[in-house]
């Protein structure tokens, strides 16, 4: 019996040594040490066997077994370094060359830009409030003093969700001050920037733009107030003390008196830089404040005027066509 086990070992282990992968390797595992191999036929044999012929054959027997156990890992981990070798002369590289440096990507010019202005009037004490850009025509219109004869309403230059009655995508972030001041006693001051849509295509207008909207609501809030923070910001934005706001009379609905604000340029001349003017009273009066205590201001602008004015930039598209070329620039 004892010769038996010499002779499978033997076997065993010419075999192991022929093996070329570690599915071979498996197979001469279960061959000689599974359930069914040579090994157990062994064990099984053990009965017929004396007393102290027990003991001395299935001693060798285990202490076969486990080297053979061991043999079996030995020549996998040997395979496994056979592969690696033949990985390593196939794809030789040398660890002393300097490797491509992957490109790091930075923020959009406009999300950049918004970040900025966030920053510049939190600094004056404007919080900052969000919204939806699906609003209700009650908040987009109703609430802003704006008339169902007003030529927003229209098909044609806003854009109307089909199969959603009085929902459409927001024309201006004004909608959100509504919100604001509906849950929101005065005095307030906030800012609100984001996406808003309307039906214009050119090289200075898109169908989906960024507008940045303030309101400041209080007691004896005037225009004095109004041309002091307009006049900051655009300094603060265009990088220029020297910059100067004028106001020109226009019309808008939600405010009263209604203002076109110009601002110096960059570059020489004046700008149109957007709307502003008081709130309406009966803005005031549609969120629950009383006009005859609270006066306020409220003015907007698009982001992406701004960007275009500060950085030269000629034609609105060129933010939105993904082009490296461009936005590496920035």
């Amino acid at each position: 019996m004892l010769k038996k086990i010499e002779t499978l070992s033997a076997e065993m282990l010419a075999e192991l040594k022929k093996a070329t992968s570690e599915a071979e390797v498996k197979e001469v595992e279960i061959k000689y040490l599974g359930r069914k191999g040579a090994f157990n036929d062994i064990m099984k044999a053990l009965s017929s066997l004396s007393d102290e012929e027990k003991r001395t054959v299935g001693k060798e027997a285990n202490i076969t077994k486990g080297k053979l156990e061991g043999a079996v890992n030995k020549r996998i981990e040997e395979l496994e370094t056979e592969k690696l070798g033949k990985i390593a002369d196939e794809e030789w590289m040398d660890m002393t060359v300097s490797g491509i440096k992957p490109e790091r990507g930075h923020r959009h010019l406009i999300s950049s830009f918004i970040e900025d202005l966030e920053r510049i009037f939190a600094k004056m004490g404007f919080a900052y409030v969000d919204g939806k850009e699906i609003e209700e025509e009650h908040y987009n219109f109703n609430q802003l003093n704006i008339p169902d004869d007003h030529p927003a309403r229209d098909m044609q230059d806003t854009f109307w969700l089909k199969d959603l009655p009085g929902k459409l995508l927001r024309t201006h972030t004004s909608a959100n001050q509504i919100h604001h001041m509906e849950k929101n006693d005065p005095p307030t001051r906030i800012i609100s920037m984001g996406k808003v849509y309307r039906k214009d295509s050119d090289a200075t207008h898109s169908p989906m733009f960024h507008q940045v909207e303030g309101l400041m609501v209080g007691e004896h809030i005037s225009m004095a107030n109004l041309k002091a923070t307009l006049t900051h910001m655009l300094r603060q934005v265009f990088e220029d003390d020297s910059i100067k706001v004028r106001f020109r009379v226009s019309y808008f609905p939600f405010v009263e008196p209604g203002l076109e604000v110009d601002c110096t340029s960059p570059r020489g001349g004046w700008l149109e830089i957007g709307g502003a003017g008081m709130v309406h009273p009966n803005v005031l009066e549609n969120v629950g404040y009383d006009p005859n205590k609270y006066t306020g201001f409220a003015f907007g602008m698009g982001i992406d005027r701004m960007i275009m004015i500060k950085h030269g930039i000629k034609d609105l598209r060129l933010f939105f066509e993904n082009d490296l070329r461009f936005i590496e620039q920035f």
